[in-house]
C-alpha cells in the first residue's frame, strides 16, 4: 500500500486509461480488475494522507488498506455525488481519525516521529532539514483533529469547505482547528528558537 509498491497493472501497453467513473461502474458490476486499477491509481495519495494524519508508516499502511476494503464493501452504495477520489479520501480520513483515537487510548502520552531518515542529505541542506524535522515534530504534537485539517488544508491543498466535507464536520470547526494548530505551531517554534539561542 506504500507509494511505489510493486503491483500488477491491469492496463495493456498503449491502451488509454479509462476514467474513474467507468472503472467504478465496472467494479460495481463485480469487476475486481477494475477495482484493482482504482487502487493502483489512488493508493499513493491515500497512504500519504493517512501518514500525515497518523505520523507512523505502519499505522498509515493499515489505515489505507482498511479504507480500500471498506470502499470495496461500500462501493454498491456509491452514487457518484462526488468523485471516487474525494469519496475515498473521506473514508481514509475517518479511518485515520478512528485509528488515532484508538492509539491515544492505548498509549496516552506516546508521540512517534518516524520520518527523520527521509530528511535531505548534504551540508547545503542542513538548515532546511533541521527546520523540516522541527516542523514535523511540532505537527506530531497536535491533536488528531488538528493534524487532519493541517494535512488536508496545507498538504492536500483542500479548501475549508472540502476539508469540512471530508471530515464530516462544520466549516467553522475546521477554521477553529486550523487557527489552534497555527497557534500551537507558532508557540512551539518560538519556544524551540528560544531554547536553541539560549544554548549557543
Amino acid at each position: 500500500m506504500k507509494p511505489d509498491e510493486a503491483a500488477p497493472r491491469s492496463k495493456k501497453l498503449g491502451e488509454p486509461e479509462p476514467p474513474d467513473a467507468v472503472l467504478v461502474l465496472r467494479a460495481q458490476a463485480g469487476d475486481t480488475v477494475a477495482f484493482r486499477t482504482l487502487i493502483e491509481r489512488h493508493r499513493d495519495r491515500a497512504y500519504t494522507l493517512a501518514l500525515r494524519m497518523l505520523r507512523a508508516p505502519a499505522d498509515a499502511e493499515e489505515v489505507a488498506q482498511d479504507a480500500f476494503v471498506r470502499a470495496w464493501v461500500a462501493l454498491p452504495r456509491f452514487r457518484g455525488e462526488s468523485s471516487f477520489g474525494t469519496w475515498l479520501h473521506r473514508i481514509v480520513a475517518r479511518r485515520a481519525l478512528d485509528r488515532a483515537a484508538a492509539l491515544r487510548r492505548r498509549r496516552e502520552r506516546e508521540t512517534v516521529v518516524e520520518e527523520a531518515e527521509q530528511l535531505p542529505d548534504g551540508a547545503g541542506c542542513a538548515a532546511g532539514a533541521e527546520h523540516a524535522f522541527r516542523l514535523e515534530a511540532l505537527i506530531a504534537e497536535l491533536t488528531a483533529a488538528q493534524r487532519a485539517v493541517v494535512a488536508l488544508f496545507y498538504y492536500e491543498g483542500r479548501s475549508v469547505e472540502q476539508v469540512a466535507s471530508l471530515l464530516a464536520i462544520p466549516a467553522g470547526t475546521v477554521k477553529t482547528h486550523l487557527s489552534r494548530a497555527r497557534s500551537a505551531l507558532r508557540r512551539g517554534w518560538l519556544e524551540a528558537e528560544r531554547i536553541r539561542r539560549g544554548a549557543e
